[in-house]
């Protein structure tokens, strides 16, 4: 999960009015018969689990709201385009390793657990896609607007909730075929490596440059550490130190503690503010073995750390194998 996500709820009162006038508005500017005649015959609809309970979803939703890139992420896997989504508060642009095609007619509704519920509501969804830990507790106010179906969390979860998300869009079929893709190209990426020994014996650490904050060494409980597990890469004795599995944070006077034979760096916000340009320039840092076997690769943190996806991981396995095979 993407941990500096500002939280600048609006308060409960305001967003409830806000909300309550945009479906007035949209309930009393309906004039297709087409949408009135309906109202005599309900949509059939699916029962799904989620974090909340049981929540009955359209049958065939056709209007979907996302608010994380994990959602967003996975409907555009699924072949479903939503009708508004959520983006980051570092940028105002969807990830671009979405295919441009499937995110220009997509309505920005806010930042990333803070979206605007107003024009959530003016989208007129019969679907909304989020987490508990984006968005808990603002899931009775959604709920009034559309359907929601929450998952428990982010990062580490991402393969169980985009069952869920698959569940809830009616792509069940399609998910398979993508589980199946995504299987196929860690066995690929596994044997580029040598095969699942070697792999376990080459140690691989992630290290990501975060503005406002210590340095993290990313553990095995989180979105990229699952992909790793999947490859069956070794990981350094450090990663057993995270946090919850998540991360263990240093300063950049500790960052030989980072040391491995490769290591993945990526940079959220300023690589100034964030310390990159001056870690990156250290004695210590060019100290580390991978530094000095040339064994030190910058990716994008969009699409290693946020996209928390099977697009974005198929994306980031073609990447991994390619630096590991230079």
């Amino acid at each position: 999960m993407t941990p500096l996500l500002r939280d600048r709820r609006r308060t409960l009162v305001a967003g409830s009015l806000a909300v309550t006038a945009a479906l007035t508005l949209a309930g009393c500017g309906s004039s297709d018969p087409a949408a009135d005649s309906s109202s005599d015959s309900p949509a059939k609809t699916r029962t799904v689990s989620t974090a909340n309970g049981d929540v009955d979803v359209p049958a065939s939703p056709k209007r979907v709201v996302v608010l994380d890139s994990g959602e967003l992420d996975s409907a555009i896997t699924l072949g479903v385009r939503p009708v508004g989504a959520t983006h980051s508060a570092s940028e105002d642009a969807f990830p671009s390793y979405l295919p441009a095609s499937e995110t220009k007619d997509i309505t920005p509704v806010g930042e990333i657990a803070n979206a605007n519920l107003e024009s959530v509501a003016a989208l007129k969804p019969d679907l909304i896609l989020t987490s508990k830990v984006r968005d808990g507790e603002r899931y009775e106010e959604l709920s009034k607007i559309a359907p929601t179906v929450m998952t428990e969390a982010t990062g580490s979860a991402w393969k169980e909730n985009f069952q869920v998300h698959a569940e809830a869009l009616g792509k069940q079929a399609e998910a398979k075929k993508v589980l199946a893709t995504y299987d196929t190209q860690v066995a690929k990426v596994t044997e580029a490596l040598g095969g699942k020994e070697k792999a376990a014996a080459t140690d691989v650490n992630f290290v990501r440059f975060v503005e406002g904050a210590e340095i993290r060494i990313y553990g095995k409980q989180n979105y990229i550490g699952s992909i790793l597990a999947d490859i069956g890469t070794g990981r350094p004795a450090i990663t057993d130190k995270a946090k919850d599995g998540f991360s263990y944070d240093v300063s950049p006077e500790k960052i030989d503690l980072a040391d491995a034979d490769v290591i993945f760096t990526s940079t959220y916000g300023d690589p100034g503010k964030a310390g990159t340009t001056k870690t990156m320039n250290s004695g210590l840092w060019k100290g580390l073995k991978a530094a000095k076997n040339d064994k030190v690769f910058k990716v994008d943190d969009r699409l290693w750390i946020a996209g928390i996806g099977y697009t974005a991981a198929g994306k980031i396995l073609e990447e991994f194998e390619t630096s590991m095979t230079k």
